[in-house]
């Protein structure tokens, strides 16, 4: 190697020398196969490689060609890495974009159980307070009634309660008076012997009522039952109240 080699690249990058090695090494390549001496040729093959070297070492850094090089590969050496770092912030953007999507995801998803689990919780809250409500309404309806004594006095006197709540008119008076003319206080008296009787719907109970109108008269939350008590004087106390303004202006056969 001459010995003014380092001189030929000095100012040029590890990248550019290695380039102009190559490019050198191609021309050195080319000219010992023009100077190979055909047939006939004196030249010796010591004096085409001496050649070879001269040519492969004849770069010169500082000439218009070498700059230009120079500048092409530093342009190409730049251009790869703004490349590179484009595409390298791409990536970054890219990713950073996806995870804050992911993360808005997330926080929506919260956001929506969250209100669901309050909205549920509402509700059932709600549902409680009702149905505390609705309880201490029971209670209290079921301390505010009385006991009544099963026996006639006890039937008027809870007949009569019930009546109030469904202002049918009628007295304790009316209601015994009545009773006492129609069955003596028995309530499964039941006659056989008159018109109703022999139309095959006999009078049934205390006030003696027959079934159609137990049926058409009956009050609900009261049994369903012509011998019951309590049942057969409100529904005949409602049917008297229809028909001749209370069971008090009753005094016959009705």
């Amino acid at each position: 190697m001459s010995a003014n080699t380092p001189g030929h690249y000095r100012g040029l990058k590890k990248t550019h020398k290695a380039t102009i090695a190559g490019v050198a090494a191609l021309g050195a390549a080319a000219l010992t196969l023009s100077l190979v001496p055909g047939n006939g040729s004196t030249e010796t093959e010591p004096q085409a490689l001496a050649g070879t070297q001269q040519v492969a070492w004849a770069y010169d850094a500082h000439s218009p060609q070498a700059k230009a090089l120079a500048a092409s590969l530093d342009e190409q050496q730049d251009a790869i890495s703004l490349k590179a770092k484009q595409e390298a912030e791409a990536k970054a953007k890219a990713a950073a974009a996806a995870k804050a999507k992911a993360a808005a995801k997330a926080k929506a998803e919260a956001q929506a159980k969250a209100e669901a689990r309050a909205k549920a919780a509402a509700k059932a809250k709600a549902e409680a307070k009702k149905r505390a409500a609705e309880k201490a309404a029971a209670n209290r309806s079921v301390a505010r009634k009385p006991v009544f004594a099963n026996n006639l006095d006890g039937w008027i006197r809870e007949a009569l309660y019930i009546m109030d709540k469904h202002n049918i008119p009628g007295t304790y008076n009316g209601l015994h008076r009545n009773i006492m003319r129609e069955s003596s206080g028995n309530p499964y008296a039941i006659n056989n012997w008159d018109i109703n009787a022999i139309n095959g719907v006999p009078s049934k109970g205390l006030l003696q009522v027959i079934y159609p109108t137990f049926k058409a008269y009956h009050i609900p939350g009261t049994k369903f039952d012509q011998y019951d008590p309590v049942a057969n004087i409100v529904a005949a106390a409602n049917y008297a109240a229809d028909r001749y303004g209370s069971i008090d202006n009753v005094n016959s056969a009705y």
